[in-house]
């Protein structure tokens, strides 16, 4: 059921914003923008290793360790739900496979594997000049101070998120 639309004059008006409101407002505007380029370069560059970004991004979780889920999604900001059905695909093509978690009985690890790998290296081939390439023509300076501020958002937002999310 939805929830019957009032007459625009009866709409409750916001709060006022504030400078600070204001320009995260504009930062979360900005960081869509920012996440659609970068998801293309994205698709562009896990393309040399013939997988996707979401391949790309969901073996990036695991190349340094088998992890669950849960834990994939946590570190690269995805769904639990959307690891899954990326992993399963990635299992599907042979370029991660299943362990079985010693610390508990039904959440499975996910691993890459050597073809997994060797995807991962062909995008790296790509991705390096690139980065470097786009790096090179921004001051070192400020995009160091905007890596700590979006991380110190990221912290910020997490902690205010419901056990459980």
């Amino acid at each position: 059921m939805t929830t019957p639309i009032p007459p625009r004059e009866d709409w409750p008006e916001p709060p006022p914003a504030t400078p600070a409101g204001q320009v995260l407002t504009e930062v979360a505007l900005t960081t869509f923008r920012l996440n659609a380029r970068l998801m293309e370069a994205a698709q562009d560059m896990a393309a040399a290793g013939d997988i996707t970004a979401a391949w790309w991004q969901v073996l990036g979780g695991v190349l340094d360790q088998p992890r669950t889920h849960a834990d994939i999604g946590r570190l690269m900001g995805m769904s639990r739900q959307g690891v899954r059905r990326v992993a399963d695909l990635l299992v599907e093509q042979g370029l991660a496979e299943y362990r079985d978690n010693p610390a508990h009985r039904r959440a499975k690890l996910l691993a890459c594997t050597e073809a997994g790998y060797w995807a991962i290296r062909r995008v790296s081939l790509v991705q390096h000049p690139w980065a470097e390439q786009i790096g090179g023509r921004l001051d070192l300076d400020e995009l160091t101070r905007a890596l700590a501020t979006m991380r110190a958002l990221v912290a910020v937002l997490e902690a205010d998120r419901p056990a459980g999310n």
